[in-house]
């Protein structure tokens, strides 16, 4: 497996997480969450759109030291 690279553009309010280098072949869009399959179905590339407000949602489920970890990064 590829080393995954991950790069948030502020100025869209996008989270890119790139997990391989592979060719894509389609994408499929879930609740503002997109993610790039190659023709295996093998996912290379997931797009996050509104970032921010994902991360506001979904981070309340993790333990409070994992919060907090995110959010100072940030």
């Amino acid at each position: 497996m590829t080393k995954s690279k991950v790069l948030y553009e502020k100025q869209d309010d996008v989270l890119n997480i790139w997990i391989s280098k592979k060719p894509i072949a389609y994408a499929e869009e879930v609740e503002g969450v997109i993610t790039h399959f190659t023709k295996e179905s093998k996912p290379v590339y997931i797009e996050v759109l509104h970032a921010s407000r994902f991360l506001k949602e979904t981070t309340r489920f993790l333990p409070k030291h994992i919060q907090k970890q995110i959010w100072a990064a940030g």
